[in-house]
């Protein structure tokens, strides 16, 4: 640290991996300040996880009154009030920000509530203020923003995921763009609170990347849920009508809603940070490019988060964030690994995995064993719903270690977050069948599945 600069560290962007990095540098003894231009938490608390997951939950009452029945309970009639639930979430973030600004405060971080840009390898601009500021380091960390595809006419008159929490009412139908995790949770969220919900997709399957029995199986609960699927085309066109809006597809058809929302993917949010001025690298999609130790092509000036062409995971920012500030400040230079991280769609069902799915597995393993498990949950048996968990594990034949872990049903991000643990120590197969399974309950099943199973094909030869 050195007193030649106004700060040693200016963050820009207070989400998840900026905070984490403000913190713990000012732990460390730096002088750090941090601009924010909207609000203190970024996507995850402010946008992103936090709201969806409260929205999902409130998606999900219907379910258990109607499930209540079957075990004696008598609930009445019930309504749902979507301004109450937008009203509530509010203040949950609320009071999320100002948890986050007491501890930026507390560790001695100097909030600045404006947005900046880069103005020299050492030097960032605050643009209400006009005022440049000196650092000894600039950290990146604006994460990313809802992209709406190639332009074409009309796209004014859609929503993004930005937009969908705070709708003035319910809608009675919506239309939704994209197929991967943002998509399909507020289909889920949508469809539960008694939307119409379509979902139009360019692929044939959604959750591209994800296990094939995943894919195949969550599609099939969405679809008995009476969430509709047009696959394999785009939007071309988007006009406003009396009747709503209504989106012209690549095969002709049209599909008309209260709102269309696109949730096609996130672009990094670099555009209008003065990086070419100073010459900080971008990529393909605009991701400022960085190396294990998220420096960037410029020595004084590093990026972590969804900025970068990482993983776009709030857990892997905040890991980011916490080892750029270990390295720099801390004397403790460490990388981060991106391998073996668990992750969840938030959908209803839920999906989770850990490690590799099967078709990449294939790729990579000499021999495989794959073992699953579908079943009828326990609370389905009174509640009368028609409802399955699925899970699959996936083990290097030759080492015997289970490399991919799949689960679609209830509390699937919870089973996966422990199975995580076994598979990033290496657990064997054998492990897994050693350890004694707790009973009653879904996540036993991890512990018992004992039959390979054999494809069709192969058990046809």
């Amino acid at each position: 640290m050195t007193t030649q600069y106004d700060y040693d560290l200016f963050v820009i962007g207070a989400g998840s991996g900026g905070v984490r990095a403000g913190r713990i540098a000012a732990g460390y003894g730096a002088r750090v300040a941090i601009a924010e231009e909207y609000r203190i938490g970024g996507t995850c608390v402010i946008r992103g996880c936090v709201p969806k997951k409260l929205y999902v939950y409130a998606s999900r009452f219907a379910d258990e009154f109607e499930d209540a029945r079957g075990f004696g309970w008598n609930v009445g009639e019930v309504s749902f009030d979507w301004p109450t639930l937008v009203a509530a979430k509010n203040r949950e973030l609320n009071r999320l920000e100002e948890a986050y600004r007491g501890t930026l405060g507390r560790a001695g971080v100097e909030v600045i509530p404006e947005r900046a840009t880069v103005a020299g390898p050492n030097a960032v601009r605050l643009e209400t203020s006009g005022c440049t500021i000196t650092a000894g380091k600039i950290l990146i960390a604006t994460g990313a923003t809802p992209w709406l595809g190639p332009d074409i006419p009309g796209l004014e008159h859609v929503i993004t995921s930005n937009e969908a929490f705070d709708l003035p009412e319910l809608p009675k139908s919506i239309v939704i763009a994209g197929g991967g995790y943002i998509a399909l949770e507020f289909a889920s969220i949508f469809a539960r609170l008694g939307v119409e919900t379509t979902i139009v997709y360019r692929g044939d399957k959604v959750l591209r990347g994800f296990d094939e029995d995943l894919r195949d199986r969550l599609m099939e609960a969405y679809t008995k849920s009476g969430i509709r699927f047009c696959l394999g085309h785009v939007f071309t066109r988007i006009e406003k009508t009396d009747a709503g809006v209504v989106g012209h597809l690549s095969n002709g058809e049209t599909v008309t809603a209260d709102h269309i929302m696109f949730a096609i993917g996130r672009t990094p949010h670099t555009r209008g940070l003065g990086l070419e001025d100073v010459g900080v690298e971008r990529g393909w999609n605009g991701h400022i490019v960085v190396d294990e130790y998220s420096r960037t092509s410029v020595d004084s000036i590093f990026a972590v988060g969804d900025v970068t062409d990482r993983l776009a995971l709030t857990p892997a920012a905040i890991r980011e964030g916490h080892a750029f500030a270990d390295t720099e400040f801390g004397g403790n230079p460490r990388m981060v690994e991106h391998t073996m991280i668990p992750t969840a769609v938030f959908s209803t069902p839920e999906v989770a995995s850990v490690g590799l799915p099967e078709h990449l597995a294939r790729e990579r393993c000499a021999e495989l064993h794959i073992y699953k498990a579908s079943f009828r949950p326990m609370k389905a048996t009174l509640s009368g719903r028609d409802e399955r968990m699925f899970m699959k594990l996936i083990v290097d034949g030759e080492s015997n270690k289970v490399i991919g872990c799949h689960v679609l049903g209830e509390d699937a991000g919870e089973i996966i977050q422990m199975a995580a643990i076994a598979l990033r120590m290496g657990a064997t197969k054998a492990d897994f069948d050693n350890t004694m399974p707790l009973h009653p309950s879904s996540a036993e099943e991890l512990v018992t599945m004992r039959e390979k199973w054999i494809a069709p094909t192969e058990a046809a030869g």
